[in-house]
């Protein structure tokens, strides 16, 4: 039995790889939410036990100011479990700690942050005090690795959707835990010289990683 979950990368792209639908050529009416609705079923029928994005996509779920409570006096490190056997979880990876969010889950999904070291006292009380779960790593960069080890046993998640932006998605590959591909790809293209695509890992890219 594995010690971590397994990965499944779930992404949808453009036909030259493009990441952003908002980049995408011109397309018939409908046409992108029949898109994204094929992303959504095809979520759906991968069954995973939680999905898991980076820090900017999930920015734009959270949507959330910064609101420390008062009193902080006890903090728990490196985890605090607000929700232990939800039905789905929704994981951000958040080194620098920076996401603040409206309430404890999205869209029904009970959120996990995974952070660095270095957080603060404060912000890890914020969390806390809003209901969400977090587990802090032992260094500033988080141990992909380790983290999914913990997700595992803590969490009980043995299924997990990775679902971008690409630098996270980089990231999981670069490690050697993605398991599985799935990928939708809309009939459009973005053409521009320098559009990240699904997947993006520095300069040198994955050659000779995966």
């Amino acid at each position: 039995m594995s010690e971590r979950p397994r990965v499944i990368c779930h992404m949808m792209s453009s036909l030259d790889g493009g990441l952003h639908p908002s980049h995408y050529t011109e397309s018939p009416v409908g046409a992108k939410k029949e898109w994204d609705a094929a992303y959504e079923a095809v979520h759906e029928t991968l069954g995973g036990d939680a999905w898991l994005v980076g820090r900017v996509t999930m920015a734009e779920m959270a949507k959330g100011e910064p609101h420390p409570p008062s009193d902080h006096a006890s903090i728990e490190r490196p985890i605090h479990i607000a929700n232990r056997g939800a039905e789905r979880y929704a994981i951000a990876v958040d080194p620098s700690a920076k996401l603040h969010f409206r309430k404890a889950d999205i869209n029904g999904d009970a959120v996990i942050v995974l952070l660095g070291s270095e957080v603060l006292d404060a912000h890890l009380a914020e969390l806390a005090s809003d209901g969400i779960s977090y587990v802090v790593a032992g260094d500033r960069q988080i141990d992909l690795f380790e983290s999914l080890k913990t997700l595992r046993a803590e969490f009980g998640i043995e299924r997990l959707l990775l679902e971008g932006g690409g630098g996270i998605n980089g990231s999981f590959f670069a490690a050697g835990l993605v398991d599985e591909l799935s990928l939708i790809v809309a009939p459009t293209l973005v053409g521009r010289i320098n559009e990240q695509g699904f997947v993006a890992y520095g300069d040198e890219g994955l050659k000779g990683r995966v």
